[in-house]
């Protein structure tokens, strides 16, 4: 596809504007985008990568940042520090997901508003997973209630639990 503006050089900036209710789709090369003078477009106009969006998430982001007073969390499988990792904004192996969640919850659900997925589910699929969602989040409710000394709502959520077991052990 080439510049809707010059017409010569190919398209390699895309946006969407829209005004009062219209939609307008542009097509324009670097130089052209440039020179029109789009702001999205001066802004990544450098070299960006996830890495650098996370990191700068990390550094802009006060309730990630270790407090100095604790000593600062590192992977036992890689070595990878906590400092390192929002420097980097990758972390160094698979483990170091667990490592670090303690920091990560709040920067997750500000990021994604909420700290598990929350997508769409498979049609084909769906009613069980539902199931097994609702399942997990009373599981979670029982404990606390437990611990809270709620009994009487323990025991409601524990019938819920267990009716909901049934109904997906007659589903598979």
């Amino acid at each position: 596809m080439l510049c809707e503006q010059c017409g010569q050089r190919p398209a390699t900036v895309h946006y969407t504007e829209i005004v009062q209710g219209k939609k307008n789709e542009y097509h324009l090369c670097e130089v052209c985008a440039s020179q029109k003078g789009q702001a999205a477009y001066q802004a990544l106009a450098g070299p960006f990568s996830v890495n650098q969006l996370l990191s700068g998430l990390l550094h802009f982001d006060s309730s990630v940042a270790p407090r100095s007073d604790a000593p600062a969390p590192r992977c036992e499988h890689c070595g990878l520090t906590f400092q390192q990792f929002v420097k980097m904004g990758q972390f160094g192996c698979e483990h170091c997901y667990e490592t670090f969640s303690e920091q990560l919850g709040p920067l997750l659900k500000r990021v994604q508003s909420a700290d598990h997925h929350t997508g769409k589910i498979p049609k084909r699929r769906g009613g069980a997973m539902t199931l097994r969602r609702e399942l997990s989040q009373l599981r979670k409710e029982l404990q606390l209630s437990v611990l809270e000394e709620r009994f009487e709502e323990a025991a409601q959520l524990r019938d819920r639990i267990r009716s909901l077991e049934q109904q997906i052990g007659s589903d598979a």
